[in-house]
């Protein structure tokens, strides 16, 4: 099957291929072959659903977020960035970065920890940054690990390459290896806190309506994220693996989209046509 002719993409998908040089990454890059690749719709809920676990996140989401209202805004928004930072120039990330801590900065507050503690929040707290960090680095690499295909150099390398979008961030000592990040989650263990706002923002990511083809997927999507939870996580948030086979239901429709699609995504596309013209500038 040919691919599908491509829809309009968003502004800011166009916007990618303004600008100069790689980015931060690059052709070739890890980050390239996983933050481009399908297994990403599977992985955004999977690290949406980790990340309630700790309760100053999920705090600073109960709070501030209007996820219940606009699902899509935040999902965009979040979409945005990550494939921002991972196909557009050098000042495209830097820009997405501050855009990211400038929405941090007005996210304060208090929650009670996991210890029964009144604590202080803040978006931009190391220890926070570092957990939503960790969560999307293990949520990525961990679905493509199942659906995905070879990463160049590795899962370790790229740990280490989308430990510079936890820098851009302010999070403090990102891990650079597969183990550092095993560590580093290990050692949330005490702080994870699952209660009624666990339940509910599951509840919610369980039955979420999305407009369009989106919404006929999804189901197909949140199953596969439960499913490539670690055991403990999934218990942690009242959540069992599916009866039936998620695992390779998915992989059928991952097949199915990329065939339907095309195998390189519209932001992939867009750095491409970005050093292209680079590179054709530069000639004599």
């Amino acid at each position: 099957m040919s691919p599908r002719r491509p829809r309009p993409r968003p502004d800011w998908v166009l916007a990618l291929e303004q600008g100069e040089g790689p980015g931060l990454f690059g052709p070739g890059s890890a980050v390239w072959a996983v933050n481009g690749a399908m297994p990403t719709m599977i992985a955004g809920v999977r690290a949406l659903l980790m990340q309630t676990l700790h309760a100053g996140a999920m705090a600073g989401v109960h709070d501030h977020s209007r996820y219940r209202e606009d699902p899509m805004g935040r999902l965009d928004n979040t979409v945005r960035w990550v494939l921002t930072t991972s196909f557009g120039d050098r000042a495209a990330a830097a820009g997405a970065a501050r855009w990211v801590t400038g929405v941090h900065g007005r996210i304060t507050g208090t929650y009670e920890d996991a210890a029964g503690s009144e604590r202080p929040y803040s978006a931009q707290d190391p220890r926070l940054l570092l957990w939503v960090h960790d969560a999307f680095t293990d949520a990525f690499l961990g679905t493509h690990a199942i659906w995905g295909g070879p990463i160049p150099g590795g899962p370790d390398a790229y740990v280490r390459e989308w430990a510079e979008s936890g820098r851009l961030l302010g999070v403090p000592n990102p891990p650079e290896s597969v183990a550092e990040l095993r560590a580093q989650l290990d050692g949330f263990a005490s702080e994870l806190k699952p209660d009624a706002r666990v339940r509910e923002a599951v509840g919610f990511l369980r039955a979420v309506r999305l407009p369009g083809e989106a919404g006929l997927v999804y189901p197909l999507l949140f199953a596969g994220a439960v499913a490539s939870l670690r055991p403990e996580i999934r218990r942690l948030l009242g959540l069992r693996r599916p009866w039936w086979p998620a695992i390779t239901a998915n992989r059928l429709l991952m097949r199915g989209l990329e065939s339907y699609l095309g195998s390189v995504s519209p932001s992939e596309r867009a750095a491409r046509a970005r050093l292209d013209r680079s590179q054709a500038d530069r000639l004599p």
